[in-house]
Formats: C-alpha cells, structure tokens, sequence
C-alpha cells in the first residue's frame, strides 16, 4: 500500500504527468513514471506485509480490516489536511467513518479532528491523479517484488487469480511438494480452493488404487 503526498498547489501537476491507475499503464510506462512522481513526492509512504502475516492477521480479522489499519498508520505518519483514499468498501461513506474512527484519539491530540477531510471514493485512482500516482508506485514496488521471488522460484506469472501461469504454477507445485511455497497466502480463497481441489484429487486417486 502507498501514500502519496504532495501540497495543494502541486497535486494539479500530476495530471499533467500522467498519473493516473496503474492498471491502464504499460510496465514501462509504470516504471518511467515511478521515478518521476518519487521526486515529485513531498513525502511517500510505502507499506509492505508479507504473505505470511497477512495469514496472521486474517486468523483475527478480514482484508478489509487490515486495509483500513494499514490506511490510518499512513495518515498518523503524515499527518495531512486531506486525505483521499481508494475505497474497497461500495459503501464508501461507512468506508470513510471506518477510517476516521481509528484516528479520533491521535487527531485530538493533534488538534484536527476537526479540520482533516477525507473523501473516500471507489476506483479512486480513476479519479484523482493524487490516488493514480500512488497507485503508479505500489504497482511498480510490487511487480519488484515479484520479480525477485521468480528469480528464486521460476516463473509463476503476475500473481492475480485471473493469470492462468500463476494458477498452473500453484497446481504443478502442490502436486509436487504438496504443500504451497512460503510466499503464498494460504488465506487466499484461489489457495483453497486449489488445495480443496488437490486433496479430493488424491482421495480419488487413492480410491481407484484401493479398488484395484
């Protein structure tokens, strides 16, 4: 997750730019600009989880949860006027009250419970090139991300549940190892399901083996 900051009299320049959501950017075209918006930033905060805490995590709470958590660290950190985040929410108007409530404690120490606006907006990064250009830097900090796990494990594809290279990539590994790597989350409902599929595939096996 990102948090990109920049003054009121800025933000008009990254349209400019060409921020806008990632997903209608080529992987070039992604990385020339994630250099340019970085230097752009007044501030930019990234956060990370690996696959194995957000399993942790998602044992206590849901996706949603962790997301809201992970947007209210980014606001504390930097503490702006406005704020404009990417709902996951359809309700983006209880998505927003949902921020805001974890802040009430810290913003009134502050003194801007009163003054800090946040407009939560579904497909955001649509919308506001302020959203665009932090989706511009996640997107290129994980397709790094993901790169580096490939140069250890092959090539497994995007990672997405829509890519077949990444749903072949977790069958032929479980047929081999029978257990998925560590980089995987195992709270993903795809995992489970190819792991649902996978063991009644080998009770099936065992079966016809056991009648012959």
């Amino acid at each position: 997750m990102c948090g990109y900051i920049v003054s009121e009299e800025k933000e008009a320049e990254l349209k400019k730019m060409g921020a806008r959501d990632s997903k209608l950017l080529s992987p070039m075209r992604r990385r020339y600009l994630y250099e340019k918006l970085k230097k752009f930033a007044d501030d930019v905060v990234i956060l990370k989880m690996p696959a194995h805490e957000v399993d942790k995590q998602r044992s206590e709470t849901n996706l949603n949860k962790i997301e809201i958590r992970h947007m209210q660290h980014i606001i504390n950190a930097v503490n702006p006027d406005k704020v404009v985040v990417d709902s996951v929410e359809a309700n983006t108007s209880a998505f927003r009250l949902k921020i805001l409530h974890g802040l009430k404690a810290e913003l009134k120490e502050r003194e801007k419970e009163k003054t800090l606006e946040i407009i939560s907006e579904n497909y955001a990064d649509k919308h506001f090139p302020i959203v665009g250009a932090a989706s511009i830097i996640a997107k290129v900090v994980r397709d790094s991300e993901i790169e580096k796990i490939a140069e250890k494990y092959g090539d497994f594809g995007s990672g997405y549940t829509s890519d077949p290279r990444t749903i072949s990539f977790l069958k032929d590994w479980l047929e081999k190892n029978k257990e998925l790597p560590s980089f995987v989350r195992k709270s993903w409902v795809t995992v489970k399901e190819l792991k649902k599929n996978h063991a009644q595939k080998a009770l099936l096996s065992f079966v016809k083996v056991k009648d012959k």
